[in-house]
């Protein structure tokens, strides 16, 4: 029987670990990209070597090493059809949000990010994946202006940031969307690790084509680059560690923990942003539209809390009678 403080511990270990990272690697990113700071202003080509390097440790981790295991049920008709499209959303978003870090600031990333739960619900009705309600309008008018406010409050707002991030924030709705359609509809439920296994190379093949085209003739000109590979590395392997980070808290856990943890790494990294980096100046304005977004997205995901409560108990109600009915019948009838 496990020890339920030792559980305890883990959990809230878990938590912090994926809270540290994942504001570790938002501000490791800004530092790279930053021409202030580390100056490799290639958002593509960081997002590249990201999918790459995850890419190569799944395949080692699960084909070579075999510590992990991917699990089985994929085909050439699902992976075109869900897979694609999802990596092909991953990839966006990584892209167009390490972007904008080029020319807003993380703290102002991070409130424009508030809108997420609008884009997302707004795509999942147009999908018909939600319903349209009284009290949905409400939260989503609530993060709406809130966000407006935020950004209202911005001294050094640039249009151009504002627009990459939320081309991410866009891309990342559709892949939540995208997930949920392949959960749903597909019946085909994979684990993070397995995720991570089929769409990181969707990813990287996704983000290799406008490379090319964008990145790589900049890149060439550049000539010699004295930037050190060992950061590269060390900010992919940074990338590849928050990925599992979000697997252990799920695993001991739920998705909806993750999502509450979330918002606790936004605030932290809104103040922290603040101290670290000379391009952020935050104002009272920023911060009270900012707390008025989180107060719709903690509405937002208490709704779902109770939607995706309801929805299994009415799967264990539904269950349990399929059950009875089956041990009522007469033994003949069942043989």
């Amino acid at each position: 029987m496990a020890d339920p403080k030792k559980e305890g511990f883990l959990t809230y270990a878990y938590l912090l670990l994926y809270i540290a990272l994942s504001s570790g690697q938002i501000f490791f990113n800004k530092w790279v990209l930053s021409s202030k700071e580390f100056n490799f202003p290639y958002p593509l080509g960081l997002t590249l070597l990201h999918m790459v390097f995850s890419s190569v440790v799944c395949f080692i981790l699960t084909k070579v090493l075999k510590v992990l295991k991917v699990e089985e049920g994929m085909t050439p008709e699902i992976y075109a059809t869900s897979v694609v499209p999802i990596g092909a959303m991953f990839a966006m978003t990584l892209w167009l949000g390490n972007t904008a870090y080029l020319y807003i600031s993380v703290a102002f990333a991070q409130m424009l990010k508030a809108i997420m739960p609008v884009a997302v619900f707004l795509l999942g009705v147009a999908a018909g994946l939600e319903l349209m309600s009284c009290k949905m309008l409400l939260i989503m008018s609530v993060i709406s202006f809130g966000v407006l406010v935020a950004s209202y409050g911005e001294i050094n707002i640039n249009w151009i940031g504002v627009v990459y991030q939320m081309g991410g924030v866009v891309g990342e709705a559709l892949r939540l969307i995208f997930m949920e359609i392949f959960v749903k509809r597909k019946g085909l439920k994979l684990n993070p690790i397995s995720v991570m296994y089929y769409v990181s190379p969707c990813s990287a093949l996704c983000l290799f084509l406008p490379w090319i085209f964008l990145e790589k003739s900049k890149m060439d000109d550049h000539g010699p680059w004295n930037f050190p590979p060992v950061l590269l590395l060390l900010n992919c392997l940074c990338t590849f560690a928050l990925n599992l980070s979000v697997f252990l808290v799920i695993t001991h856990t739920s998705a909806l923990t993750i999502r509450v943890a979330g918002v606790v790494k936004d605030w932290v990294v809104v103040l922290l942003s603040a101290v670290l980096f000379a391009d952020t100046k935050l104002t009272t304005i920023n911060l009270f539209g900012y707390g008025i977004a989180i107060a719709g997205v903690a509405a937002y995901n208490n709704f779902k809390l109770k939607k995706e409560t309801s929805r299994a108990t009415i799967d264990a109600s539904e269950h349990d009678e399929s059950t009875q009915r089956e041990e009522s019948q007469p033994l003949t009838s069942r043989s």
